[in-house]
C-alpha cells in the first residue's frame, strides 16, 4: 500500500497536467465552456422544481423563503452529481485508457485520480455557481458550511471505492457497466433528493437509509439548507460502508490489475 502511495505522489504531475489538460479541452471546445459544467444539475432542478414545488414546500418549515424546494434540491443534487460522476466514469475507466495502458509505465491508479480530481474541480464550480445562485435567493449558508469538506471527503471515499472495485470487474464482466447504470437510476430516487424521508413512515425511513447516500446527503442539506451541523450517528453506516468499498476496491485492484491490461 505505502508503493502504491509513493507511486502516486511520484505520478502527481502527470495527475495534475490530465486533470487540467482535460478540464482546458471541455472548455475550449465548447462555445459555452465552464457553463455547461453547471446547466445539466441545475437544470434538474429546475425540472423538479417545476413540477413539484407546490408540493414539496410545505413539508420545509424550516426555511423561511419562498424558495425553500428549489434550494433544498440543489443541495441533494450537488451531491449526487458528483458521487454520480466519479462512480460512472471511474467505470469505464480502464476501457477508454486502454491504448494508454498498453503504450505507457505509470502507475494505474493514476487513472481513477485524474477521474476523481476532474470530479472535484467540476463540483467546486458548481458549488461557487451554488452559493451564487443561493446569495440571489436570499439564503445565506451559516459558519455549518465548514463541515461541508468533510461531508465531500466521505462522499468521495465511497464513490471511489465503489467506482474503482466496479470498473474493474466491469473489464472482465462488461455487462456490469450496463447493470450500474440502471443502478445509478433507481439510487438516485432511493435517495432523499426529490423528497423529504417524513413523507414516509419509520420503517421505510430504515429502509431508505441502506442506501450509503442517505445520510450523506442528509448531511449536505444540513449544512446548506437548514445551517446546522450534520447528524453524526446517521453518517457512521455511511463511513463504514465507504471504507468496506474503499477495502475491496484494493483488494481487487490487487489482484486483478495485472490482468486489465491482457483482458484489454
Amino acid at each position: 500500500m505505502n508503493k502504491t502511495i509513493n507511486d502516486l505522489w511520484q505520478a502527481r504531475q502527470f495527475i495534475k497536467s490530465s486533470i487540467r489538460n482535460e478540464f482546458v479541452t471541455r472548455v475550449v471546445r465548447s462555445r459555452l465552456g465552464l457553463v455547461w459544467i453547471v446547466i445539466y444539475p441545475l437544470a434538474q432542478v429546475a425540472i423538479y422544481a417545476f413540477v413539484l414545488s407546490a408540493l414539496m414546500t410545505a413539508k420545509l418549515p424550516g426555511l423561511q423563503t419562498a424558495y425553500a424546494y428549489p434550494i433544498y434540491l440543489t443541495s441533494g443534487i450537488m451531491a449526487w452529481t458528483l458521487f454520480s460522476e466519479v462512480v460512472g466514469r471511474c467505470l469505464n475507466v480502464f476501457i477508454e485508457n486502454s491504448n494508454l495502458l498498453k503504450k505507457m509505465a505509470f502507475p494505474r491508479l493514476a487513472l481513477p485520480a485524474i477521474v476523481t480530481g476532474s470530479a472535484m474541480l467540476n463540483n467546486t464550480l458548481l458549488f461557487l455557481s451554488v452559493l451564487l445562485i443561493f446569495a440571489i435567493l436570499g439564503h445565506t449558508p451559516t459558519l455549518s458550511l465548514l463541515w461541508l469538506p468533510i461531508l465531500t471527503l466521505l462522499l468521495l471515499m465511497l464513490a471511489l471505492g465503489l467506482g474503482l472495485a466496479l470498473g474493474l470487474l466491469n473489464v472482465f464482466f462488461r455487462d456490469v457497466g450496463q447493470l450500474v447504470s440502471i443502478a445509478l437510476q433507481f439510487g438516485f430516487w432511493l435517495t432523499p433528493i426529490v423528497y423529504t424521508l417524513d413523507l414516509f413512515p419509520p420503517t421505510y425511513q430504515k429502509m431508505l437509509h441502506i442506501n450509503p447516500m442517505t445520510g450523506i446527503v442528509q448531511g449536505y442539506q444540513a449544512v446548506l439548507v437548514f445551517g446546522r451541523t450534520p447528524d453524526w450517528q446517521i453518517l457512521i453506516y455511511p463511513a463504514l460502508f465507504a471504507i468496506m468499498a474503499l477495502s475491496l476496491a484494493v483488494f481487487l485492484y490487487s489482484r486483478a490489475i495485472d490482468e486489465v491490461v491482457d483482458v484489454l
